[in-house]
C-alpha cells in the first residue's frame, strides 16, 4: 500500500471511529440521563435528544470532543479533569445557547444551583463532565475501542448511521418548531394553520412524550413549559 493510500485509510477509519464514538455514547446518555432522573425524581421520563431513536446527542457530541481532545493528555489525570471540565462546560453552553437561539426554548435550565452561567451551565454539572472525562479516557475509551474493533461491516454501517442521524436531527427541528409554533398560537389564543398531515405524525402527545421539558419564550418574555400550554 502506497504512502499516500495508507494516510487516506488511516483517516477514514479514524473518521468511521469518531462516527461511531457519537452514536454509542450518545446511547449511553440516553441512560444516562434516564436512570438519573428516576433516581433524582422517582420519575421514568424520555430524555431523547432527537425526535426518532435513542439519542441524546450533547453526550455523543462531548465524547468525541473529549476524546479528539484529550486523549494525548492521558499522562496527567488533573489536566484530564480540569480541560474535560471546560470542554464539557464550553459544549453544553454552546449547545443551549443555539438550541434557544433556533426554537426560542430553553431545553434544561440550572437558574436554580449556585455558581450557574445564565442557568446554560453550573459548576456541579461542570465538574460532572470533569469526572466524565476521568471514566471516558481511562475507563470506558478503552472498551469501547475493542467494542468497535468487533463491529461487523463497520464502515457501511456507520455510512448508513450518519445519514440516519442527519435525517433525523433535519424532522428534529422541523418537529419542535411546529411545536412550538402551536404552543405559542394557544398561548396567544391565535387560529393555528398547519398541515393535518404533521399535526399527525409530530403530534402533541408524540412530543410531549419525547420532549417533556422543552419551554417556550413567549412573546411577553415568561419561559413557560409547553406541555404547561398544551394539556
Amino acid at each position: 500500500m502506497q504512502k499516500g493510500q495508507k494516510v487516506k485509510k488511516e483517516t477514514v477509519d479514524y473518521i468511521v471511529k469518531l462516527i461511531w464514538y457519537f452514536i454509542i455514547f450518545s446511547i449511553i446518555g440516553i441512560i444516562v440521563e434516564t436512570l438519573f432522573c428516576y433516581l433524582t425524581t422517582g420519575i421514568w421520563e424520555c430524555r431523547q435528544g432527537f425526535v426518532y431513536g435513542p439519542f441524546c446527542p450533547i453526550y455523543g457530541l462531548g465524547a468525541v470532543l473529549i476524546i479528539v481532545g484529550l486523549d494525548r493528555f492521558k499522562e496527567s489525570k488533573l489536566k484530564i479533569f480540569i480541560y474535560g471540565m471546560i470542554a464539557g462546560a464550553a459544549v453544553e453552553y454552546l449547545v443551549s445557547f443555539i438550541l434557544e437561539t433556533i426554537y426560542g426554548a430553553k431545553f434544561w435550565d440550572y437558574s436554580y444551583l449556585p455558581y450557574n452561567l445564565s442557568g446554560r451551565i453550573c459548576i456541579r454539572y461542570s465538574s460532572y463532565w470533569g469526572f466524565l472525562s476521568l471514566a471516558m479516557i481511562y475507563l470506558v475509551k478503552p472498551l469501547i475501542d475493542k467494542l468497535i474493533a468487533k463491529i461487523p461491516k463497520k464502515e457501511t454501517l456507520a455510512k448508513i448511521l450518519l445519514v440516519f442521524l442527519i435525517i433525523d436531527a433535519v424532522l428534529t427541528v422541523v418537529a419542535i418548531s411546529l411545536y412550538q409554533n402551536r404552543a405559542r398560537k394557544i398561548y396567544n389564543n391565535e387560529e393555528l394553520i398547519e398541515p393535518e398531515i404533521t399535526q399527525k405524525i409530530f403530534s402533541n402527545d408524540f412530543m410531549q412524550r419525547t420532549f417533556p421539558n422543552i419551554r417556550l419564550k413567549t412573546d411577553d418574555g415568561n419561559v413557560v413549559f409547553i406541555k404547561e400550554i398544551i394539556k
